[in-house]
């Protein structure tokens, strides 16, 4: 394009988007709009829709599921949030070691992430299943009496971040791997000769210079955690007595099963204003505490 210039430039360069461009103007922007206009109207996916205005709206602040189901999926992400950053710093650091067949370990780690969500729930289901589960068998061997683990109303959700957590260990493993081989091994070699232990390469050295890494991986899951819903549905389906539903499962019943697609709509821009906001905090946030070297 050496020597384009106007109109003629921005036809060959609009030709080679065009693909990508349509593909999200059609998946992605379009279906965006059409939530937005269908939240102002009455729905049930049969009759015609019936432009209601705000209404939709007004109801949903005064809705008590909603705001439980709002609730549960904070709780949710303030269990999720910690085990998986933590877990994936560990493993991170755990599988950066020039060990022989370090890579089928690697690999072993990975494999809940390309592993499908219902198969990992039901997976899951079972092992923390309260009478013949094997979490509980273990538990019963040194003494300690299992929980009820999806069939309580306390341990639940709990249940739900350990399956979540598990499966996503590998992601975040993966990314945080990646950070910590582009730090500089000279640092290591001068930080030894200076006499600084393990701990403190740790901190001096290893966490500030993986701060983008992990900055990514906490706005990635917290995107994915406030639109928790395949693990809820396969595990408890919002129970027990309502204790693990969150805000996406009500989206869903309140358009397939009680034929409120405008309410359920509604619900959809109000999470997705949620999760602008968070994200933007984080990245107004990111300045205080992202090293980019």
């Amino acid at each position: 394009m050496v020597g384009m210039t106007g109109w003629k430039k921005f036809g060959v360069v609009s030709m080679f988007l065009a693909p990508s461009l349509i593909a999200l103007l059609a998946f992605s922007i379009g279906p965006m709009f059409g939530t937005l206009w269908v939240s102002v109207q009455e729905w049930n996916l049969i009759r015609p829709a019936e432009f209601i205005g705000a209404d939709n709206y007004r109801e949903l602040w005064s809705d008590d599921d909603f705001r439980r189901a709002l609730l549960n999926t904070l709780y949710y992400l303030v269990g999720y949030l910690p085990l998986v950053i933590v877990g994936g710093l560990a493993l991170a650091v755990l599988v950066n070691r020039k060990l022989k067949g370090i890579a089928v370990f690697r690999a072993i780690y990975f494999l809940p992430v390309v592993t499908s969500w219902v198969v990992v729930a039901l997976l899951w289901k079972w092992l923390l299943n309260p009478s013949d589960g094997l979490v509980n068998w273990g538990l019963g061997l040194v003494g300690i009496e299992g929980p009820g683990w999806w069939t309580s109303r306390t341990w639940a959700m709990p249940s739900v971040i350990i399956a979540s957590a598990w499966k996503d260990l590998g992601f975040v493993m993966i990314i945080l791997l990646a950070g910590l081989q582009a730090i500089d091994e000279t640092l290591y070699e001068a930080a030894r000769i200076d006499g600084a232990s393990g701990w403190r390469q740790l901190r001096s050295i290893t966490l500030p210079l993986l701060t983008p890494s992990l900055f990514f991986v906490v706005v990635i899951s917290l995107i994915n955690g406030f639109q928790v819903f395949d693990q809820v549905w396969v595990m408890t389906e919002g129970g027990p007595a309502g204790s693990s539903t969150v805000v996406v499962e009500q989206i869903v019943k309140n358009t397939f099963s009680y034929g409120r697609a405008g309410y359920a709509a509604a619900q959809s821009v109000v999470l997705f204003v949620i999760i602008l906001l968070v994200t933007a905090i984080q990245m107004r946030l990111q300045k205080r505490w992202v090293f980019y070297g």
